[in-house]
C-alpha cells in the first residue's frame, strides 16, 4: 500500500473524528493549547490551525461555552461543552459504534 494514499485516508477519518475528540474532552474546562497536548498525549495530534477555529464554530452553534481567566499572568480562554455539546457527543458516539458495528459485519 501506498504510504501517501494511507496518509490522506487517514486524516480524512480524523478530520472527521475531530469534533468528537474536542467535545470528549471539553467536559471539564481546559484552554486551547492545553486541549492540544492533551488531545496530542492520548494519541489524537490536532493542529492548531485546524483546532482553534472548530472551537469557535462549536461555540457559535451553542456546543461550547468560553470564559476568559485573567488571573494568572497570561490570560487563557477556557472550553467548555454545553449541555447541547454533551448532548451532541452522546449521539456521535452512538452513530460511532452503530457505524464500527457494521463496518465489522462486513469483514
Amino acid at each position: 500500500m501506498n504510504d501517501d494514499v494511507l496518509a490522506g485516508h487517514l486524516q480524512e477519518l480524523r478530520r472527521g473524528t475531530v469534533v468528537m475528540a474536542a467535545l470528549a474532552t471539553l467536559t471539564r474546562p481546559t484552554y486551547g493549547y492545553a486541549l492540544l497536548e492533551e488531545l496530542a498525549a492520548s494519541g489524537f495530534a490536532v493542529d492548531g490551525n485546524t483546532l482553534y477555529p472548530l472551537l469557535r464554530r462549536l461555540e457559535k452553534q451553542g456546543l461550547l461555552t468560553s470564559e476568559w481567566n485573567t488571573e494568572e499572568s497570561r490570560p487563557r480562554k477556557f472550553y467548555r461543552c454545553t449541555a447541547e455539546g454533551e448532548a451532541l457527543l452522546t449521539a456521535l458516539l452512538d452513530e460511532w459504534q452503530s457505524l464500527h458495528t457494521a463496518i465489522e459485519g462486513l469483514r
